[in-house]
């Protein structure tokens, strides 16, 4: 693959609804940064007019709170259509004549999974892509077999280093800052292993349902959606050692060791949920046991992190919308305090992966104001809020241009995120019911019973099983 950055922009798919709500705000605020200087052509099997895709990216911009029309009249402008069937030689041929005298092609495939094999076959039967990169959206695969096939069957037709297989999440600021917090300060190295940590905690909760998805969800359910990817990237940035140095691959190295040093879920570390109304939503089978809430606690075999459990939790229509990290600190070795015994909080580390938001807490004890020798638990907070922030996927489609993968999943990095899973994809669990608005079915609560409960986002209390 040339180091050159590409010249122009394929979207496959740029009718969806991918598209709509992620992609087409995402040219338009690199058109309106004036950083979009390449032709953008979509392709999809849609039977629109340039006029009727032109409706929909002024519907996208608006509906993203974009009403530029400078960077509307830009993307429009560089805007081409080609309609076709995916699986149709002739739809490639005009691709490659829309292309024109580009020679670096992205190809964003923004399509199902079950699409990919036919366009990058297509791809493969084309000049103009030979040169070119390739942007793959998640799921890759749907467990540990259909991903190896998946990752061979693109191997065959395109070099590794022309693929990037994209996970949003790993486009957030908060997220990233996780890496640059852990490895740009002193202080946290000593104190980041199993001697002084005594549970990692992430929490990702939605309080929305699956909003006219359910025929998607259907075949996804929260450990394919979220888990297998999302949580695990944000897992990875957290427990792994420092890389060597700060390109992509020596980063990438690191989080690929982290990720085949977890062990395969067991099944009496795991509990599904799912919430009451669900099998009502449309596309939903009647009997359905897809899980839209799931809660683990997982092992790291290695020398940092022998036993010291890492929980996580991920569902939807829990209590609020959030994603936090939590890590708890041991107790000091010796209680000099009477209320710093059982029922003292411990001291903690607490990052929140919210929108245009980097925040990160430091919970300690400091003494309460009197003669008497008592304390109050405080967090010392570092909050940054910037309405200049980039979207992930404006980010993230940049560092594809310039062709820096740093961001993006490798193929063995995939392959040994899918590991840790199979056994719960395989396993025949129960899937339990829970209420809109909780915290998830009650069975949840013995996952975390040995690390102090699990600590609701957004401040919450923890909650402690009996």
């Amino acid at each position: 693959m040339t180091a050159a950055t590409s010249d122009a922009l394929v979207v496959f798919g740029i009718t969806g609804d991918l598209a709509h709500k992620k992609l087409i705000p995402a040219l338009g605020s690199l058109a309106a940064r004036g950083s979009l200087k390449v032709p953008v052509i979509g392709v999809a099997r849609s039977e629109w007019s340039r006029e009727r895709l032109l409706e929909h990216v002024a519907s996208s911009l608006s509906a993203s709170g974009q009403p530029n029309a400078a960077a509307y009249a830009q993307l429009s402008e560089r805007l081409v259509y080609v309609r076709g069937d995916y699986g149709d030689a002739s739809t490639f041929e005009r691709l490659c004549q829309a292309l024109g005298e580009a020679r670096h092609p992205l190809f964003y495939l923004a399509i199902p999974p079950s699409a990919f094999e036919a366009v990058m076959a297509g791809l493969a039967g084309i000049a103009c892509a030979c040169d070119g990169r390739f942007i793959l959206e998640k799921p890759f695969g749907r467990d540990l077999a259909s991903a190896r096939a998946l990752n061979g069957f693109v191997r065959r037709h395109f070099d590794e280093s022309a693929v990037f297989r994209i996970d949003h999440y790993l486009g957030k600021e908060p997220v990233q800052n996780l890496l640059y917090f852990r490895f740009a300060n002193a202080f946290m190295e000593p104190i980041w292993n199993r001697h002084y940590i005594a549970a990692v905690e992430i929490n990702m909760a939605q309080s929305f349902g699956v909003e006219g998805r359910g025929g998607f969800y259907e075949q996804v359910g929260a450990l394919r959606d979220v888990v297998q990817n999302h949580m695990f990237q944000v897992l990875a940035l957290l427990a792994m050692e420092p890389p060597i140095a700060p390109d992509s691959e020596s980063i990438r190295d690191e989080n690929t060791k982290l990720l085949r040093s977890v062990r395969p879920i067991e099944s009496n570390a795991l509990v599904r949920g799912q919430y009451r109304g669900y099998r009502s939503e449309r596309g939903v089978a009647p009997d359905s046991r897809v899980e839209t809430f799931v809660a683990m606690r997982l092992a790291i075999d290695s020398w940092r992190w022998s036993g010291v459990p890492f929980l996580l939790r991920a569902g939807k229509h829990l209590p609020v919308t959030a994603t936090e990290v939590r890590v708890s600190l041991r107790r000091p070795p010796k209680q000099l305090f009477r209320d710093t015994g059982a029922a003292a909080a411990d001291n903690y580390f607490r990052f929140g992966l919210g929108p245009g938001q980097v925040r990160i807490d430091l919970g300690a004890r400091v003494k309460a104001h009197g003669e008497a020798m008592r304390g109050d638990e405080v967090a010392l907070q570092f909050c940054s809020n910037r309405d200049d922030e980039m979207s992930a996927h404006e980010r993230l489609l940049g560092d594809a241009m310039k062709g820096d993968p740093t961001l993006f999943a490798r193929q063995d990095t995939v392959e040994a995120a899918w590991r840790i899973v199979q056994p719960a994809l395989e396993a025949d669990t129960a899937v339990h019911p829970y209420e809109p608005g909780s915290w998830g079915p009650a069975e949840a609560q013995r996952i975390a019973i040995h690390a102090g409960g699990w600590h609701d986002p957004a401040g919450s209390r923890p909650r402690r099983s009996s």
